[in-house]
């Protein structure tokens, strides 16, 4: 791996507005359809391409880790569902910052499941990470609102999907990787909204809703929700491939900054004082755990 810390640089912070603007054409689809079905047209539209890819040049691996493959998937699909339904329902900064406290949940289920070391400066985070949670949710000892419950579930979904990544790279290439959760993020949807035709309950509605024909302005925040969706990660991966995990991991919270920015122009309101200093205590966590991969 070459250590080209200004190229990295600049592809974290490419992948990073395309990541915030994927949130936003995600939060105006929501506006016509369900959460459910915007997380199927981000995912087929990845189906398609990793196919293609796998067309042109087949897998290379050993594999035998079929039910870890589909754990992670699993995981990841919820943790994405979870992640739009929060788009839809509460500023985009926000639901990005929950979805950004997956660095905390992966340093916690790597040390217990892979027994990977965490050290006195990562537990620091952890615990600073958890604060902020508490100021973002603005917890004072009574119940939880639903999107803060989904916006914490999504951190900790796509923590156990990233843990589960670092023992599956070891069996499988990583396009197939990324095909077990684009494919049940594409077919889960399809199950969850057939369902949905039969039971109807408020309650759920995070993983339920039925199909919505889209319209035809619709098809265009489709088709670039698609598009930005897989720039990001193929600019995300260069970022890692070319400078240290720590520094790329550290320009990604640039994510937050871009989403509260576009989140402004979408109708969102600034963030208050409480909201602000819970982002800033989670991004501090993210830089103390991620620091030690340097």
């Amino acid at each position: 791996m070459t250590n080209d810390v200004s190229l990295g640089i600049k592809y974290m912070l490419f992948a990073s507005l395309l990541f915030a603007l994927m949130g936003a054409f995600a939060k105006e689809l929501s506006s016509s359809m369900s959460s459910l079905e915007v997380v199927f047209f981000r995912n087929v539209f990845g189906v398609a391409l990793i196919l293609i890819s796998i067309y042109k040049k087949p897998l290379s691996q050993i594999g035998g880790k079929p039910w870890l493959l589909i754990f992670r998937g699993a995981v990841g699909f919820s943790a994405l569902l979870f992640f739009f339904y929060n788009i839809a329902n509460i500023s985009l900064g926000e639901a990005m910052t929950f979805s950004k406290t997956s660095t905390i949940f992966t340093a916690i289920f790597a040390y217990i499941f892979v027994k990977e070391k965490l050290g006195f400066k990562g537990w620091i985070g952890v615990f600073v990470g958890f604060i902020g949670i508490l100021f973002i949710t603005k917890f004072d000892g009574s119940a939880l609102d639903k999107t803060d419950w989904l916006g914490i579930l999504s951190g900790v979904g796509a923590g156990l999907a990233y843990t589960s990544i670092r023992d599956l790279r070891k069996y499988y290439d990583s396009r197939a990787i990324v095909l077990s959760f684009m494919s049940i993020g594409t077919i889960g949807p399809i199950i969850l909204m057939g369902v949905s035709e039969f039971y109807v309950n408020e309650k759920y509605d995070f993983i339920l809703g039925s199909f919505v024909m889209p319209q035809s302005s619709d098809w265009i925040y489709i088709i670039s929700l698609g598009v930005v969706a897989t720039f990001a990660q193929i600019y995300m991966t260069k970022a890692y491939s070319v400078a240290k995990a720590g520094i790329i991991g550290t320009i990604s919270y640039a994510n937050i900054v871009f989403s509260i920015i576009i989140g402004l122009f979408l109708g969102d309101k600034f963030p208050d004082i409480w909201i602000l200093f819970g982002i800033m205590l989670i991004v501090i966590s993210g830089l103390l755990v991620s620091s030690k991969k340097d």
